[in-house]
């Protein structure tokens, strides 16, 4: 088995050292060909300049400069196309992920029962909301998108490299891993591993930026969202029905009293908010679609740090058909 471990980095000048200095000794003692890329997605501290330094330090390790800030899953899709070896690791840089975990997830994919795995913790390490906020995109993710192990993902995974193959069509600036990952198989396992507390500073993933997470899965992925809206109007249809019937039946008995302003003013509301929910789930899709006719890419790769074969292959546009080797821009390759 041989290992590529994917490394997103953003804000992490100070822990990547730390780190690598974990990793490295790990990977040597499975005794197995390995590889770490660092993807710094376009971190305005000193992030890039630290990538740099230990990529021309450290044998084995390879470093992608993202040309500006597209997203921990954009920055995840454009390593594992850089991916050389059979079986890739993703892992977050901010030391919660603990390196010395690594063969647990390894030990599960050995054999031909499993594809893909994900390290679950033993213990919840974020707070309250931060916590339910997660757990709601899983739910999300398990009954809207039809991802059936989606309670038990997470951004410390390992899986075989050829499950690329099924997303290497995969465009956009919106992108899932996971979704991606499912599409390809349905061979998932998942471990209790130890995660560690940040080691400093606090997560990108707000409780906000999760539910913005959410949505972008659901208008990206799924059709849910078009039929929660056929079945909204179903329901104020029905809602419609019983009260023009209540109408009709205090006619027929003779109470021909006219309804009040304000029970005409609140079903007017109604009405037209269900229409406009309907109007603006439509919009998504139809902006989506269009966002998509202007060929935004998935990301751009200014610079490379570190030797590799892949480096002397043609370049291809990100987000073209094919598995991206390179990214689009004037930056430079550097050995």
């Amino acid at each position: 088995m041989s290992v590529s471990v994917v490394i997103p980095c953003y804000r992490s000048a100070r822990t990547l050292p730390v780190l690598l200095a974990r990793l490295m000794p790990v990977l040597a003692g499975l005794s197995v060909r390995h590889e770490v890329i660092l993807v710094v997605d376009g971190s305005p501290d000193d992030t890039w300049e630290t990538a740099v330094e230990l990529a021309r330090g450290t044998e084995g390790v390879r470093a992608l400069h993202m040309s500006r800030n597209y997203g921990q899953h954009n920055a995840l899709i454009a390593g594992i196309r850089e991916a050389e070896f059979e079986v890739v690791v993703t892992m977050d840089d901010d030391l919660q992920h603990p390196p010395e975990q690594i063969p647990l997830l390894l030990a599960a994919l050995e054999g031909d029962r499993l594809d893909l795995v994900y390290g679950v913790a033993h213990q919840e390490e974020h707070g309250f909301l931060r916590s339910l906020a997660s757990q709601s995109v899983k739910a999300g993710m398990a009954g809207a998108l039809g991802v059936r192990t989606a309670r038990t993902i997470s951004a410390f995974r390992a899986f075989r490299a050829r499950l690329r193959d099924g997303f290497e069509g995969l465009a956009g600036p919106h992108v899932c891993i996971d979704v991606a990952l499912s599409w390809a198989t349905t061979r998932v396992g998942s471990v209790k591993v130890h995660m560690m507390e940040r080691d400093h500073g606090r997560s990108n993933y707000t409780p906000r930026l999760l539910v913005r997470h959410a949505v972008n899965m659901l208008l990206g992925y799924s059709t849910a969202p078009l039929r929660a809206a056929s079945y909204l109007g179903f329901l104020i249809g029905v809602v419609g029905l019983l009260l023009g019937a209540a109408v009709l039946w205090h006619f027929a008995a003779g109470d021909t009293t006219v309804a009040g302003f304000t029970t005409v003013a609140s079903m007017i509301a109604i009405f037209s908010s269900a229409q406009l929910i309907a109007i603006g789930v439509l919009g998504e899709y139809v902006g989506r679609i269009h966002g998509g006719g202007m060929g935004r890419p998935t990301y751009v790769v200014s610079e490379r740090v570190g030797p590799s074969a892949v480096l002397d292959l043609p370049r291809q546009p990100a987000g073209a058909g094919a598995p991206v080797r390179a990214g689009v821009g004037s930056g430079s390759d550097e050995r």
